[in-house]
């Protein structure tokens, strides 16, 4: 059988991370034969690869059977699409789309072409860590999920990031800040792990500490259908930061933070045993457990890996592409209801937000200064 070919259109940091690994055999029955950039100084060091300028000639070369769209937010809609009309199957970077308007356009596209792949490149959900946790939701040992808080703000920005590229921290070249950008992947966690919220209530602030159009410190609140709530707060200017992510249930309680997974569990149920005991201050005894777990070695290649499994065998995705409406959805509607004063209750009128997005960037005047700056290493934001 031979390999699937595979091209990357967009060779920033996250298209060269993904030549990285595929150059370097980490995926089986996979090859890379094609890079795509606007930009020929990031072309050149991948030859004798085939490369392009323009990603409609790298989709219509015959070259390639799939791609990775690495390229800025809002072409992953109109690349994808197109991808999937020239009979590619197609692995989208974070987010899938960068409104619910867009996503669900190009989730109708896969829905028409059902026998190509269409992946989202959610490789969280390839991390031991929350793999463990949703053994705990799935078996029961948790009980009913009653609460969860999410803390996640280590993801600290400088100004010279912001001023890197004329797309980031735009209305109109991403939609968004740091929902739409740092904590898709946490989003994307929330939803796979816990189902989505029917109600939200975001509190955004714009601009707050870089000088940028869009959100870059968050506080939301979720309601779930069960009756569950949830916080999530976020930022890419606090430092040192937080990242603790907590989910109490009738029978315990587990805390992921500083690289360790907490099990707190109740001897029995909290409800009953509230119902039953016949003193005032009681509670359940508990027991600890520590739950060990290893960063995953190489997350981005074992969900590429799937896609290509994907492709050959039949085999189940790991992060279908129409999952990726789920982040998607929460960035959005956590914005909109800012923007609203109110709650939202979902799915969200994905119309609505999306006039109010365009109305955003129609009434920009922000002016973007773009300076280049030193690379420096991304991958270190991987593991959250």
């Amino acid at each position: 059988m031979k390999p699937i070919r595979v091209g990357i259109i967009g060779m920033g940091n996250i298209g060269k991370h993904h030549a990285a690994y595929l150059m370097a055999g980490k995926v089986a029955r996979c090859e890379l034969t094609a890079v795509c950039s606007p930009s020929p100084q990031k072309l050149e060091s991948y030859k004798p690869l085939r490369v392009f300028g323009d990603p409609e000639a790298l989709m219509s070369s015959d070259e390639v059977d799939a791609v990775i769209l690495a390229t800025p937010h809002y072409q992953h809609t109109t690349l994808g699409i197109r991808a999937l009309e020239s009979g590619l199957h197609v692995m989208v970077e974070k987010p899938i789309s960068a409104h619910k308007a867009d996503a669900e356009k190009l989730i109708l596209a896969h829905q028409a072409r059902p026998k190509q792949v269409f992946g989202a490149m959610f490789q969280l959900r390839t991390e031991p860590r929350y793999l463990k946790i949703q053994k705990l939701i799935q078996s029961g040992e948790l009980g009913e999920i009653v609460r969860m808080s999410w803390i996640i703000t280590d993801w600290f920005r400088t100004e010279a990031y912001y001023a890197s590229g004329g797309w980031r921290a735009t209305w109109k070249g991403e939609g968004g800040g740091v929902l739409l950008n740092q904590c898709l992947h946490n989003l994307d966690t929330l939803a796979w792990l816990l189902g989505m919220p029917s109600t939200v209530r975001g509190f955004c602030q714009l601009g707050r500490y870089h000088n940028i159009e869009v959100e870059d410190n968050v506080t939301a609140y979720f309601e779930y259908p069960n009756g569950a709530t949830g916080i999530f707060v976020t930022s890419t200017g606090e430092a040192p930061g937080t990242n603790r992510f907590e989910i109490a249930g009738t029978r315990g309680r587990v805390v992921l933070e500083s690289n360790q997974l907490h099990f707190t569990r109740n001897d029995s149920c909290m409800v009953q045993f509230s119902r039953e005991a016949r003193v005032g201050f009681s509670k359940p005894e508990v027991w600890n457990v520590e739950i060990p777990f290893e960063n995953a070695a190489s997350p981005h290649a074992t969900l590429m890996q799937n896609f290509i499994d994907a492709i050959l065998d039949g085999t189940p995705l790991i992060a279908p592409g129409a999952d990726g409406l789920f982040s998607v959805e929460l960035a959005n509607s956590i914005l909109y209801s800012t923007l609203l004063g109110t709650s939202l209750d979902l799915p969200m009128d994905s119309g609505a937000f999306e006039m109010r997005l365009n109305q955003l960037i129609q009434e920009s005047r922000f002016e973007k200064k773009v300076v280049e700056i030193v690379n420096d290493d991304f991958t270190k934001s991987f593991h959250r």
